[in-house]
């Protein structure tokens, strides 16, 4: 008799997500002439940029050729987009990547669901509380957790509150973790963590041995200018972390998908018996195993934004969605509603009101009045409670009509 895996059944019925989309469909079936405008999953709008329109349709006339056609690509990546990854991103900022350490993917989405595959099942995880779901659920699955308790938390987890009271950057734990899973700019609390609280973190890294996933998706988010664009801004980062980076929010790839992820040479982890083994050796033999590469099409696509035109055009990209986001947060302001995040991030953090402190029941209310869609801060974990999330991903015209809405909320 075939057994299931039972870790899967520690998780909630469906993934936040779906349950949203659940609750849209129902509401939309219901009510058919509603215009309900989506501020609530976090995925593009806009096209792609011209540039990678362009990249895309000469790789793809290049497959329709014998001399130029190509089939299976190498399962870390076309060097041509690794390089100018490693030149563009890391060294003009004068920091230290080599393409070697570059694995291109189909995004951050996967990398942070799978990395946690090179790391041993009684590895103990410390992460933010609210947190993005999958670098939680993709651990519940492999049963490095205990089940779920009564106040929303998994056994066996160290969390790490991140809530107003500390401006939404998590602290280092008292005691001894292995693997430690950091995200800025945030999803969901659209903050961002600053040099003080990253050197903190690699310091806890270092005394303690352990190593820091950290997803920088939405760097390219980032308008301060003392804000880190990457984890390897930081003095000895290169010893503990591991980041990720996406095209999806940075040049609108989310339905063409592609991603990568930094393991630098010297970081290593210990086998049971003291041995010290690169991770970077593990994830190259994970990846060559389970994944046959991204598409030689999408790859032209995205090296294309590594060109004057591209970054310009990126830019463009980015920073409407960032006005989106000025929008969303000075319009609940004005109306009263507290907000944090949108300045650096796509993302609002916005605190329910007083009188409504489920961040589930606010969702259904905006719903059913606004026909609005936001995502309940709840599902990003119990210190997310009394909060919903918006983005700034739709369009101008739709954002300010939602801002219009959200005026007379009562």
């Amino acid at each position: 008799m075939a057994k299931v895996n039972e870790n899967y059944l520690k998780l909630p019925g469906s993934y936040l997500f779906s349950e949203i989309g659940k609750r849209a469909a129902k509401f939309q079936k219901e009510n058919p002439d509603a215009k309900i405008i989506r501020l609530g999953i976090g995925d593009v709008t806009r096209p792609l940029p011209q540039v990678c329109i362009d990249a895309m349709k000469r790789a793809a006339d290049e497959m329709g050729k014998v001399e130029t056609f190509r089939g299976y690509g190498p399962e870390q990546g076309y060097g041509f987009l690794r390089e100018k990854i490693a030149d563009f991103n890391y060294a003009r900022r004068g920091l230290k990547v080599s393409p070697e350490e570059i694995f291109i993917s189909d995004g951050s989405k996967c990398d942070c669901g799978n990395i946690q595959e090179i790391f041993a099942l009684d590895s103990k995880i410390a992460i933010g509380d609210p947190v993005y779901p999958v670098y939680l659920d993709s651990n519940v699955m492999a049963g490095r957790t205990g089940d779920l308790q009564s106040d929303g938390h998994f056994a066996g987890v160290t969390y790490l509150p991140c809530t107003a009271e500390n401006h939404f950057s998590p602290q280092p734990p008292a005691e001894k973790v292995d693997i430690i899973y950091l995200c800025s700019p945030n999803n969901p609390t659209g903050t961002v963590l600053g040099k003080d609280a990253l050197k903190a973190w690699v310091a806890y890294a270092k005394a303690n041995d352990a190593v820091i996933l950290f997803d920088a998706a939405y760097a390219a988010y980032i308008t301060e200018p003392d804000v880190p664009r990457s984890i390897y801004e930081i003095d000895g980062a290169r010893d503990v972390a591991i980041e990720f980076r996406s095209f999806s929010k940075t040049a609108g790839f989310t339905g063409t998908r592609c991603g990568y992820i930094v393991i630098p040479e010297g970081l290593t982890g210990t086998t049971s018996t003291g041995e010290r083994v690169p991770f970077k050796n593990l994830w190259a033999r994970r990846h060559t195993t389970k994944f046959n590469g991204t598409s030689y099409i999408t790859q032209r696509g995205a090296e294309a934004i590594y060109s004057d035109e591209g970054q310009a055009q990126i830019k463009a990209l980015v920073n409407y969605y960032l006005e989106n986001a000025r929008i969303i947060r000075e319009s609940l302001s004005a109306a009263g509603l507290k907000t944090f995040g949108g300045v650096n991030a796509p993302y609002i953090w916005l605190k329910t009101p007083d009188d409504m402190p489920s961040s589930w029941d606010f969702f259904d209310k905006l719903l059913r009045t606004k026909h609005i869609i936001g995502t309940p801060g709840a599902g990003f974990g119990p210190c997310g409670e009394g909060y919903l999330r918006l983005t700034s991903f739709n369009s101008r015209e739709n954002t300010i009509e939602a801002c219009e809405r959200l005026k007379t909320f009562s």
